[in-house]
């Protein structure tokens, strides 16, 4: 178990490395991995954000005892006290032992924004259709004919691996869409940008893309007044609303069952199956907790639940989050709801500040963040379109805010801050 002191700003030296803050790390510009101190510069920025840390006594030095703070353990403590579960730990060993075996290789981009979003948006658009032509056939009780749309899952990954903003960026601009399309799109496009960020290898991101399109699809076999209800659900509507994660697994296994070859790994089967249960067990339809989750499932766990606060709901009376603000949530939802380890590769994966975002300067002007700088990036590429007076750009402007010391994101903006329409502005 890992050694932590609890110490104020004032007992740090360097040497020292820092495992927690008193506040979420994605509320500072510090790295989410932790702070390895080297300079009497780093305990200063740290200084400017927290009161007391925490220090990993195991990868560095000890601060002097003076300094602990005593109102914690020394001993990072767990969801269940000072005195943990032994299986509860063992599991939680063996998950992270999963996590660290996923990568198999590294990815780079090799094509320009502008030359590849072109293509995404034609293979969204062959993915999209091929999803509608499922949905139509079960609501029509045909067979369905998976392969409309693996071959448009197969192109979508290839788009994503040579460079994920593409995807990303149209997956944003369709957030108003079709709600059931868009969101199927959104899951599989995100699923497949994380898989890419795990260094998983091609086949794989294949299947988590196709799994995160199906995720959903028993929905179809539930009445659209339920789906689409304002307010709160009675136990007996919300029961009924979590038999669609059944559905869909009978839908799949009975059409990989009737082909004759099989149509996809079973590991789509899990997945489908378990993207709502939660690290700790409080998720459905089996409270399943830990590595008995399987990894696809928790993957996907993280991925559906971000792109469900980003999205606009029919039956939502409250506003999608920002972009921003669901990251925040999921960073803490940490080590309870999701894996740490994953939920803190996820963040890494789409940035503190996605792409599609509108974000605020410090100089007060207004933009949508285009592209992710991969080693900076709390310093995204950002497409400018209104100035310091909050007034439109006669022509909008891309800046790259690693290459300007003296600007900076200050915040992120709810969409259609401002009166800015994405989607007639790009779309």
């Amino acid at each position: 178990m890992k050694k932590e002191v609890k110490t104020s700003i004032d007992g740090l030296e360097p040497g020292m490395f820092v495992s927690r803050l008193d506040r979420p790390w994605v509320k500072t510009p510090f790295p989410l991995q932790g702070v390895l101190i080297k300079s009497e510069e780093d305990i200063d920025r740290l200084r400017k954000y927290c009161s007391y840390v925490y220090v990993d006594v195991e990868q560095g030095s000890s601060p002097a005892a003076r300094y602990w703070i005593l109102s914690d353990s020394p001993v990072r403590t767990t969801l269940f006290g000072e005195e943990p579960d032994p299986a509860f730990e063992e599991a939680r060993r063996r998950a992270r032992e999963e996590y660290s075996s996923l990568r198999k290789t590294t990815y780079r981009t090799v094509e320009t924004l502008s030359i590849e979003t072109e293509t995404a948006r034609k293979v969204s658009g062959t993915v999209t259709r091929g999803y509608k032509e499922l949905v139509h056939d079960l609501e029509r009780g045909r067979k369905i004919n998976l392969g409309v749309v693996k071959a448009g899952i197969a192109d979508m990954v290839e788009s994503i691996n040579r460079n994920p903003a593409a995807m990303m960026w149209i997956v944003q601009m369709k957030k108003l869409d079709e709600y059931t399309y868009s969101r199927a799109l959104g899951t599989s496009v995100w699923c497949a940008t994380f898989g890419r960020h795990l260094g998983l290898e091609v086949a794989s991101i294949n299947q988590l893309a196709l799994g995160g399109l199906l995720l959903d699809l028993g929905k179809s076999r539930l009445p659209e007044e339920l789906l689409n209800k304002i307010g709160d659900l009675t136990p007996e509507e919300l029961l009924k609303v979590h038999q669609h994660v059944d559905q869909s697994v009978r839908i799949l296994a009975s059409d990989n069952e009737q082909s004759s070859g099989k149509k996809f790994d079973l590991d789509v089967l899990q997945m489908v199956a378990t993207h709502h249960e939660r690290f700790d067990g409080s998720g459905y339809p089996q409270g399943m907790t830990n590595d008995d989750i399987p990894i696809f499932g928790r993957i996907a766990g993280i991925v559906d639940s971000y792109d469900a606060m980003t999205s606009e709901r029919p039956y939502r009376q409250t506003r999608p989050l920002s972009p921003h603000e669901a990251i925040a949530e999921l960073y803490e939802l940490r080590d309870s709801k999701f894996q740490a380890e994953l939920v803190e590769q996820f963040i890494q994966t789409v940035g503190l500040y996605p792409t599609g975002s509108l974000v605020e300067l410090n100089s007060g002007q207004v933009g949508t963040v285009v592209e992710i700088n991969g080693l900076r990036r709390l310093q995204p590429i950002v497409m400018l379109l209104l100035d310091e007076n909050k007034e439109p750009y006669p022509e909008f402007k891309k800046l790259d805010l690693s290459s300007r010391d003296s600007l900076r994101v200050e915040r992120g903006l709810e969409p259609g801050a401002y009166g800015i329409n994405m989607q007639e502005l790009f779309l």
